[in-house]
């Protein structure tokens, strides 16, 4: 996929609303070519749905290695209207201009054009995001994403620790009612904000 566009965690235009459940795209929806062209190469056994493992098949990150599960499956549910576990092309072409502005993103921050940024890139790019991280904190985060210890992250993890800290971030807001950074959480509560980020 080629780079492009601008950031916005939501990959949906207008106000960020979607059609309900099982709604089908109005009669002249149009797709545009590029989106339709990869949807019919990321869709191998022709079904009009992709599911995340043909995702996978079809994105390499900078270490040339396919995405991995756990950001595909987080990619494909984020767009994945009726929930199935698959997209169509309708779907796909937010999830293709989705990942075509944090390659965007991702690329700004990889200076040396390495594939991959470390820790200070990092640092950098959510001081950029408005976040005031720590040193401990982005160093937990590269561990996380980074199961050899290489001291890096790859787009595709760039992609899930950006989601899931929007996602936490936004959990969190709704419940610091009094804006002052901190919240009280019932462990269920904590539960459900924890799985509710996390896929």
């Amino acid at each position: 996929m080629s780079y492009g566009g601008g950031y916005n965690p939501y990959g949906q235009q207008g106000g960020g609303y979607a059609a309900p459940p099982g709604a089908f795209p109005p009669q002249n929806a149009q797709v545009s070519p590029q989106a339709h062209q990869w949807f019919a190469m990321v869709d191998r056994d022709r079904s009009g749905h992709i599911n995340s493992t043909e995702l996978k098949a079809a994105l390499i990150n900078g270490r040339g290695q396919n995405f991995s599960d756990n950001a595909c499956k987080l990619m494909i549910s984020m767009f994945d209207n009726d929930a199935s576990g698959t997209i169509d092309v309708y779907e796909f072409e937010k999830l293709y201009n989705y990942i075509n502005q944090w390659l965007q993103v991702f690329k700004t921050y990889d200076k040396d054009g390495s594939g991959h940024i470390e820790e200070s890139e990092l640092t950098q790019a959510f001081t950029q995001m408005g976040f005031r991280f720590t040193p401990e904190f982005i160093n937990f985060l590269v561990k996380k994403s980074d199961p050899q210890n290489h001291r890096e992250v790859s787009v595709d993890q760039f992609i899930v620790l950006c989601v899931q800290i929007q996602r936490f971030t936004e959990a969190f807001r709704q419940r610091d009612t009094q804006q002052n950074g901190t919240i009280t959480i019932g462990f269920e509560d904590f539960l459900s904000v924890a799985i509710g980020c996390s896929y």
